[in-house]
């Protein structure tokens, strides 16, 4: 099931799918937007077996002396709310199935400050904690909940975050790549490999974990810090 609020790119998405896929219109900061969407779910697959909890988009950038409530407000309805409301509502239906698995989208930023606009790297920070929390009393039930750390990724959310356009996205990829220990920047086909991982039969013993996707780009800054010293 697609969930979106672009219409136009999910219904292209589930067409590609050939027939495997159905789509939902959903606003992730409405609970009640969620509960339908998986209450759809299940109508349309009778039930319930992995929910990614996956939205984002542009969020304050710069000073913290400057964000005003109404952008504080956004961003954390975005980012961390609507992880709550995934968890609450896909949990309670997997609780009662006993079973399920749940993959939260985290950030890097939300490891190390500096990596993130300030409201941006904590409602992520938000999320690596409140997915290992609800791990622990869903884990009773015989669901398991992760999350996904990536790094910089070289998307269309990205370079609009840094004023470029579509055309500079390969020059970014490849600077992005030149500053990573593997030399390569992360993709998002990285990231559905990873979800897809956590998600399978060979993840049924993890639960609970941050899995950083990020081409080596975190521990490559904590490797240059120590090295200063």
């Amino acid at each position: 099931m697609i969930a979106d609020i672009n219409d136009e790119s999910a219904v292209a998405v589930v067409a590609s799918l050939e027939g495997k896929a159905a789509y939902h219109h959903t606003d992730v900061t409405s609970e009640s937007s969620i509960e339908q969407l998986l209450a759809a779910t299940q109508t349309e697959f009778g039930r319930l077996d992995i929910m990614c909890n996956n939205a984002g988009a542009l969020v304050p950038r710069g000073s913290i002396l400057e964000i005003t409530t109404e952008q504080f407000d956004f961003a954390i309805a975005l980012l961390f709310r609507s992880v709550f409301y995934g968890l609450k509502h896909a949990g309670r239906i997997m609780a009662e199935q006993g079973y399920g698995c749940i993959i939260n989208t985290a950030s890097t930023a939300g490891l190390l400050p500096g990596g993130g606009p300030h409201v941006y790297a904590a409602s992520k920070a938000a999320v690596i904690h409140l997915t290992k929390s609800a791990s622990l009393e869903l884990g009773e039930k015989g669901v398991r909940v992760n999350c996904v750390c990536p790094g910089g990724v070289a998307t269309n959310l990205v370079l609009e975050a840094l004023g470029a356009d579509e055309s500079a996205t390969k020059g970014l990829h490849d600077a992005m790549g030149a500053m990573r220990p593997l030399g390569k920047a992360t993709t998002p086909d990285d990231l559905g490999r990873a979800v897809a991982f956590l998600a399978s039969d060979g993840a049924a013993a993890i639960t609970g974990q941050s899995l950083t996707v990020d081409a080596g780009e975190v521990t490559g800054v904590l490797w240059s810090q120590q090295a200063v010293k």
